[in-house]
């Protein structure tokens, strides 16, 4: 008698871990990244105040060659930056005011904007992530307190089938 199949493993996220140590790099992260991303991506990016999120969506916005100046939008909560190459919109939200999740999120349209832009959301974790399953989180870590210390920790993880078969490792050259 034949054996049923076994059910298939989970498929471990695609990762990799890098260390910054300038605001200048992680910027040039952000180019890198920017390379990989493609219209329906959604980025989720954490870590302390000051860790370098808005550094590195500064550097997402060179990479795909967006219009305006990408600053953060803590105040109006998301900027839509269009391509100035025919490449996908970079839509930039910053979820640290909103205290809701998705639904308090509805207004900004982001399930519409979706699938026609790269969407980046600082402090989306608990906000975002009924947008869609597959998505990248960046993961920051600096030291806290009173420091000078530019060495930033970063943890990028592709969660889906998008990110599947993702060479992350690319981000380190």
């Amino acid at each position: 008698m034949e054996q049923p199949a076994a059910p298939a493993a989970p498929q471990d996220p695609a990762e990799t871990r890098l260390t910054i140590t300038s605001p200048e790099q992680m910027r040039e992260l952000g180019r890198r990244l920017a390379k990989l991303l493609r219209a329906g991506d959604l980025v989720m990016l954490s870590g302390e105040l000051g860790a370098g999120k808005t550094t590195l969506t500064r550097g997402l916005g060179e990479g795909l060659d967006v219009r305006g100046a990408v600053t953060s939008p803590t105040f109006v909560i998301a900027r839509v930056h269009p391509s100035l190459g025919g490449g996908p919109p970079l839509v930039h939200v910053d979820a640290y005011r909103l205290s809701g999740g998705l639904d308090e999120m509805e207004d900004l349209d982001l399930d519409v904007s979706l699938p026609d832009s790269v969407i980046v959301v600082e402090w989306g974790e608990g906000k975002v992530e009924e947008l869609t399953e597959d998505r990248l989180q960046v993961v920051i870590h600096r030291t806290v307190g009173d420091t000078t210390d530019e060495v930033r920790h970063v943890t990028v993880t592709g969660l889906g089938e998008r990110w599947a078969s993702a060479d992350l490792g690319t981000l380190a050259a």
